[in-house]
């Protein structure tokens, strides 16, 4: 899984071969593009792909969003600045810990905890959510919290399930060492054919793409496909690889240019604004990042949910503001309505003419973590976070816009490529003849 992979980036580097590996697997399989979930970002995403479900079963909503029972805000990094303005201990446990042992709905397993179910052995590298049935100890010293991940588990140098000899993955980010460190337990791994199932997560390329924009990344590509080559040389080659191993090479969203950043809770200056301190009664918590927002109504607000969407119709980087009302989706944009719900529209359809944008925005409404109001971005526009950083001259994210939504799915010994990223573990399953138990949105 290579994070941010735009599918006409990865189209281009496979055609002009710039890609070597990726266009070797691409030679022996069949691709398609597919849909991400929303908000298409990596938190949602990757949950997305481990569970098979969009938010409204797996139930993490956001990069940030306001924990109701809790009474806080939950950043999972955003930024170096969200996660100070967050509170540095606090945002490392989160996305570390927290995200995987009590945000994660328990009712929704994962790809790996079935398998583990099914006896067979289960590895990931950097992959943040993780939740398998086998223990694993922090290898720093002065940590002792366990998590519960795969059979081989490897995370950021953290958590290591076994002895491989990769370097230390955070030295420079910006020169791909995180992939490095991918790439040398992944090499370990397949030397050893250590797995049944791995699930390989290449992030450097959206670390440079949200700095360079989509167009501007080409070498951090090449570093990633470096990456993926280095499985296929540990197995003997590309062939030899794919005698043993099925593959799917996919994205966990796409990436658009950033021209213009707005912060969102300026539409709510007059309300009293949650903060990380402060305010006993606070009216509404808004929570933003990349090209997605949310508004939490909180008790004893003078305004009632439609109230707190319409105060955006005149928000240019506002391009659809989502909430429910009486039971239905409402979905407005340049102050038309569209009314839904599975099976039913009432408007404008093409209000929601995004891709999967019916299915995308009800499974985002009814996540109860959600807030009561969601909002997709403008083209070229970006929602500053809560330490005020965006990547206006980069790229960026989040929104149910084609191009932060579709992804590159290539699918190797394995038929059809799925529509969208939750068909990614459906289809590891049915491989392996494992079941996982029926899912149910909230």
């Amino acid at each position: 899984m290579i994070d941010g992979l735009t599918p006409s980036i990865f189209e281009q580097a496979v055609d002009d071969r710039r890609t070597p590996a990726l266009a070797a697997l691409a030679d022996r399989g069949t691709y398609r593009r597919a849909v991400s979930t929303f908000p298409s970002l990596t938190p949602v995403c990757l949950s997305s792909i481990a569970t098979g479900a969009h938010p409204d079963v797996h139930h993490i909503p956001h990069l940030v969003w306001f924990h109701r029972g809790e009474r806080r805000l939950v950043e999972y990094g955003s930024s170096l600045g969200a996660i100070v303005a967050a509170g540095t201990r606090r945002s490392i446990r989160d996305t570390i810990f927290e995200l995987t042992a009590s945000h994660l709905n328990h009712e929704a397993p994962t790809v790996f905890e079935t398998l583990d179910d099914a006896g067979l052995v289960t590895a990931t590298v950097n992959f943040t959510c993780y939740r398998g049935r086998v223990p694993h100890r922090p290898t720093l010293p002065g940590l002792t919290r366990a998590v519960l991940g795969p059979r081989r588990f490897f995370f950021y140098n953290l958590f290591e399930s076994d002895v491989t000899g990769a370097p230390l993955s955070v030295r420079r980010r910006a020169a791909g060492t995180i992939d490095a460190y991918a790439a040398a337990v992944g090499r370990w791994l397949v030397t050893r054919d250590g797995f049944d199932f791995l699930l390989y997560y290449l992030s450097d390329y959206d670390y440079a793409s949200h700095a360079h924009g989509p167009d501007g990344a080409g070498d951090a590509l090449v570093r990633v496909d470096a990456a993926v080559g280095e499985l296929l040389r540990a197995a003997g080659g590309v062939d030899a690889f794919l005698d043993r191993y099925a593959v799917v090479v996919c994205a966990d969203h796409g990436q658009t240019k950033i021209e213009r950043a707005v912060a969102l809770e300026s539409a709510y200056a007059d309300l009293a604004l949650f903060r990380r301190s402060g305010l006993a009664r606070p009216d509404v918590a808004v929570a933003a990042s990349n090209r997605a927002g949310q508004v939490y109504r909180l008790p004893g607000c003078p305004e009632d949910v439609r109230q707190l969407a319409e105060r955006l119709d005149d928000e240019p980087a506002a391009e659809v503001v989502l909430f429910l009302e009486d039971g239905d989706g409402v979905a407005r944009r340049e102050r038309e309505e569209l009314r839904f719900r599975p099976g039913w529209t009432s408007g404008d359809a093409s209000i929601l003419g995004h891709p999967a944008g019916l299915e995308r925005a009800w499974a985002a409404l009814r996540n109860p973590n959600a807030g009561d109001v969601l909002v997709s971005a403008a083209p070229g526009w970006e929602f500053v976070d809560l330490g005020g950083r965006h990547h206006v001259g980069g790229g960026s994210h989040g929104s149910l816009a084609a191009g932060d939504s579709l992804v590159p799915m290539l699918a190797v010994g394995l038929s059809p490529p799925p529509e969208g990223i939750v068909g990614v573990a459906p289809l590891v399953l049915s491989h392996f003849g494992a079941h996982a138990r029926p899912l149910a949105a909230a």
